[in-house]
């Protein structure tokens, strides 16, 4: 490659650079303008003492220019008047009336005293139109004014043989430019020939370098004071904006969790205040976060420390009450139910006590998973296969649909399981003896979960609130599985805790689909599950042929649907779909 190939490659990169940085120079003024107030305020100030600066310049030249050219021209019409004098004077002392020699004598005297008076070199005279006399002198036009004077201006000065009339023009400067200038012109009565018309040329050229040399005077003053007030604000802006940054920081850090930060309080003025009223704030704010920090502490103490210590009595109860339960059928009938209805509340009080336990854990934040590789696929099918006896007592066919894929994820296989438990007792509970189709499928990042059943489903404000802890729905429905109403609560933290999400999608009439999607090696990006939450049939009068499932009520089509997505900010419970807890 050649040195001139070489040169003209790197001349081409480097305009394309250029051209570049250019073109991104709107987006970062743009980006500077919606996050820098200081950036705001100044180049406001810069565009309105602009503005200002203009607009009085503006004035103030045109006064300049305008007054300049009125004193500059009332000097020529003097001069110009004078000089016409003095030329009338020597053309009437004169008395060379018969002889042309003697004529063109006297005119030229005229035009010396002319340019003697006037102190202008561009003098012209005209002949008149109609003149007969064989001494009258001819025209004489100066280089400078040929072809300049108007026929306008000639006409009223031959009309008005006693008036001055004045017409601006460019003239010739010494240079070769074209210079400002007026040419005043008149009468003058020459004897024995008539009313000769004379103009003399007024140059302004000095007037305009006066005008040019002030105006640059003033666009430098101009510039130099638009710098200056760029600097001033700037060291205002900077001065006055710094305690509102320090006050951004100061609660930035504060919503970060640093409760001890506080704005620095200098001086006595309205900044000053502002400071004080922050740090007086953030004051009451840490007492007051402090003060339910412990209450919350000590709720969950309390909860906790209530638990165990009635986990001894409920010991004894249980193991009072399964030796009344092994011997019920010695008792009679009413008292034999009651020793059922004991036994079967004691297991739900013991339940209700495990539940509490796990949601003070969460709550307190110790909750540690045991992870593993596990196979989702056949977690699910243990889990069907633990319910398969409640499903058929309440008429319900429980189905298992893995299409397969990437199927191991590395999650605890207990808490896991509780949460498929729930989902499942759900379903059945909610079913209406319909179906109940339990999903598994992976990607490359995640793996999910659904239970879909075909039940009653829910109403988009029910839905909104199926993780609420203790919540139902329908409070007067039986419960025939015996949950504590904190099954979807706990199952939620679960999903939680594993980075993954718990999500409802249901419509009244067209059933529940419940799905857990979790990602496949721990908490990291953003996950998509690999299930969609509403499901395909919501139209279709029931679930796939197989199994027994009664058809939709057509009323579905004119409920709303609702789904809800849980995030790991929100802890809500169970309600009317709360879980068989496992």
């Amino acid at each position: 490659m050649s040195q001139a190939q070489a040169s003209a490659r790197f001349s081409a990169g480097s305009w394309r650079d250029i051209m570049h940085a250019l073109a991104g120079l709107p987006r970062r003024a743009a980006e500077l303008w919606r996050g820098s107030l200081q950036f705001r305020t100044v180049i406001i100030t810069l565009a309105l003492s602009s503005l200002a600066i203009l607009v009085i310049g503006l004035y103030i030249s045109f006064s300049i220019a305008s007054n300049l050219f009125k004193t500059q021209l009332d000097s020529a019409l003097d001069d110009a008047n004078d000089a016409t004098v003095a030329a009338q004077r020597i053309l009437e002392g004169s008395d060379a009336a018969g002889d042309r020699a003697s004529m063109q004598l006297v005119m030229a005297s005229v035009e010396r005293s002319v340019r003697s008076v006037s102190g202008s070199t561009s003098i012209a005279y005209f002949q008149p139109s109609d003149v007969s006399s064989p001494i009258a002198p001819p025209t004489r036009i100066a280089p400078s004014l040929s072809g300049i004077i108007t026929p306008e201006l000639h006409e009223r000065v031959r009309d008005d043989d006693a008036g001055q009339y004045w017409q601006s023009v460019a003239l010739e400067g010494a240079d070769g430019a074209d210079d400002p200038g007026v040419v005043v012109g008149s009468t003058i009565a020459v004897p024995g020939v008539g009313d000769y018309e004379l103009y003399i040329g007024y140059n302004f050229a000095a007037a305009q370098e006066t005008l040019s040399f002030m105006q640059l005077v003033g666009t430098i003053g101009a510039v130099a004071l638009l710098v200056l007030l760029s600097a001033i604000t700037l060291l205002v802006v900077r001065w006055v904006i710094e305690p509102i940054r320090s006050a951004a920081t100061t609660s930035r850090r504060l919503a970060a969790g640093d409760l001890g930060v506080r704005m620095p309080e200098k001086g006595e003025d309205e900044l000053a205040t502002l400071a004080a009223s922050f740090n007086g704030m953030a004051d009451s704010l840490q007492a007051r976060i402090r003060e339910l920090a412990e209450l919350s502490v000590m709720q969950q103490r309390f909860v906790s420390d209530v638990s165990h210590e009635l986990r001894t009595p409920l010991t004894t109860i249980r193991l009072a009450g399964d030796v009344l339960y092994g011997q019920r059928d010695d008792f009679p009938g009413p008292t034999s139910r009651t020793v059922e209805l004991l036994h079967t509340q004691t297991e739900r009080f013991e339940t209700l006590l495990s539940d509490l336990l796990e949601i003070s854990r969460y709550d307190a934040g110790s909750v540690e998973l045991v992870t593993e590789p596990t196979n989702l696929v056949h977690l699910a099918g243990d889990a069907i296969e633990s319910m398969h006896e409640l499903a058929h007592s309440r008429g319900s066919e429980l189905r298992l649909d893995a299409p397969g894929g990437h199927l191991d994820a590395t999650v605890d296989p207990r808490r896991i399981r509780r949460i498929v438990r729930n989902l499942l007792g759900n379903a059945i509970e909610h079913g209406e003896g319909r179906a109940v189709v339990v999903s598994v499928d992976s990607n490359a990042s995640a793996i999910a979960l659904s239970v879909r059943d075909y039940g009653l489903g829910m109403t988009p404000e029910e839905s909104a609130r199926v993780f609420d802890r203790f919540w139902r729905a329908d409070p007067s429905r039986m419960r025939t599985i015996g949950g504590t109403g904190l099954g979807l609560a706990i199952a939620l933290e679960d999903a939680v805790a594993h980075g993954g999400m718990l999500e409802v999608w249901s419509r009244q009439g067209s059933g529940t689909v419940f799905r857990l999607t979790l990602p496949r090696s721990g908490a990291g990006d953003a996950i998509v599950s690999p299930l969609p939450l509403e499901p395909d049939d919501i139209d279709a009068t029931g679930p796939p042929p197989t199994g027994a499932t009664p058809a939709a009520t057509s009323e579905a089509t004119h409920e709303t649907e609702a789904s809800r997505s849980t995030a790991g900010a929100q802890r809500p419970g169970a309600g009317r779909w709360e879980a068989h807890d496992a």
